[in-house]
């Protein structure tokens, strides 16, 4: 073996132990929570989709003290193209926001960004439908970034910060790595990681399956 070829590979081994401890895994692991597509409504909409002085009644308790509604309505995309029964989430919000997969997005005829939960300026335009009226956002329809909700304790316990962005590994038969994760710490999260229905359906992830964050 030539001098030159004993560098290279020296060089390629040096690399790869680099690349090895950017990516070490933490051995802190979070329950996963598929996310199917929902909606989140002003008081005003509300009142719009659902009669006046209507209020959202409870179906399940959320985190954060959110929860699903019982309610639920149409929303529709480009040329009439509609998806019936999306859940409503309340509490009520100072913005509606419509929260789809990529292929919801497909089916609707829309091109929609993917972004934070409430970070909806420029987003895609949808319209609402309710058993007494309806609503057009000019924006408000995203694909909500995939995230991990913490407590304070969790994210110590964790080795890391609000606003962090980590890759999270799942070790199934697909045994898929999540890159560009956002970690969202607030004393009312319960720990869970949050990805939608298209990249739990592709990496064959069900809610409860277990995820290793692996830090950047």
């Amino acid at each position: 073996m030539t001098p030159s070829e004993i560098e290279k590979i020296t060089r390629l081994v040096i690399s790869a132990l680099k690349d090895g401890d950017e990516k070490k895994p933490t051995g802190f692991t979070v329950p996963v929570g598929v996310s199917a597509r929902h909606v989140h409504l002003t008081q005003q909409d509300v009142e719009t989709l659902f009669g006046k002085g209507y209020v959202l009644t409870k179906k399940k308790d959320l985190m954060g003290g959110q929860f699903a509604a019982n309610e639920v309505v149409t929303i529709v995309g480009l040329k009439l193209r509609a998806i019936e029964n999306v859940r409503v989430l309340g509490p009520v919000r100072k913005a509606s926001q419509v929260e789809i997969s990529a292929t919801d997005a497909i089916k609707l005829g829309i091109k929609v960004p993917v972004r934070e939960s409430g970070d909806i300026k420029g987003s895609a335009p949808i319209a609402v439908v309710g058993p007494c009226g309806a609503i057009y956002l000019d924006e408000g329809c995203i694909v909500a970034k995939r995230h991990i909700h913490m407590s304070p304790a969790d994210a110590e316990r964790a080795g890391v910060r609000n606003g962090d962005v980590v890759s999270v590994k799942v070790d199934n038969e697909r045994a898929t790595t999540y890159d560009n994760v956002t970690i969202r710490v607030d004393p009312s999260f319960t720990l869970e990681m949050h990805i939608d229905t298209d990249e739990a359906n592709a990496a064959r992830i069900s809610t409860g399956m277990r995820a290793e964050i692996v830090k950047n």
